[in-house]
């Protein structure tokens, strides 16, 4: 079977969008999504929920939203940038499309800026959103730099790729308090340079995601922390 070209697939998928809710064969995906955009931190963003309705994407400040239900597009994840989505031209409303892992029934989706002056002007990472993929006491490092990069979490030591998501264990090596040293490193020159110390707790009910970015101006990376508690841990 051929495949399609990518912008075909988008507005094919689109205009299934439209009537999602008329097809029972496709499973809803509960997300929590979290806007990753240093230089506009406020988006407004929409996406179709389970009935076909479109509502908006209702952000937190560095933080994961309340939990929304939404019907894939061909497998995808898909936002628009307005309420009233044309039906004869879907494509114009595209503000971002991710595919989604098979199978999956939650997801913590990053939402960022894509490249400047082009469409759709979104991108997303997506991330399986249970206690199997995505344990409690767990951390994850999304790394949007283009040098490689290192964590240290308590015992754990763990390299951090370009545009990948890393896995760090719990940290069980921590004081009294529960309170482990955290430091980032990038890689410049053969060595490894330190951008970010801190001390963090580290307990079974809190999961984080470590989002290493570069902001305009700046010399060196930084490190934005969500922070998840165990009541958004799914089973």
């Amino acid at each position: 079977m051929s495949k399609l070209p990518f912008s075909i697939l988008v507005i094919v998928g689109l205009s299934l969008a439209v009537h999602a809710q008329e097809d029972e064969k496709v499973p809803p995906v509960e997300f929590r999504a979290v806007l990753h955009d240093p230089l506009q931190p406020t988006a407004n963003l929409f996406y179709t929920d389970k009935t076909g309705s479109v509502v908006q994407l209702n952000f937190r400040p560095k933080d994961l939203s309340e939990p929304m239900v939404t019907l894939p597009v061909n497998g995808s994840l898909v936002l628009y940038d307005k309420e009233a989505i044309d039906p004869e031209n879907p494509s114009e409303s595209l503000a971002a499309s991710v595919k989604l892992p098979s199978g999956i029934k939650r997801a913590i989706v990053v939402v960022m800026p894509g490249p400047a002056g082009k469409k759709p002007a979104y991108r997303m990472m997506v991330l399986e959103d249970s206690e199997k993929a995505f344990p409690k006491g767990e951390s994850r490092v999304l790394s949007l730099i283009n040098v490689e990069a290192a964590i240290q979490a308590g015992e754990h030591k763990v390299p951090v790729h370009p545009g990948k998501i890393t896995r760090v264990k719990p940290v069980r090596q921590a004081n009294e308090f529960n309170m482990a040293q955290t430091n980032f490193y990038y890689q410049q020159g053969g060595a490894w340079i330190g951008f970010a110390e801190r001390q963090l707790q580290y307990i079974e009910a809190c999961r984080r995601l470590f989002i290493v970015h570069a902001t305009p101006g700046a010399l060196q990376p930084t490190v934005t922390t969500i922070v998840d508690i165990s009541k958004g841990v799914r089973p």
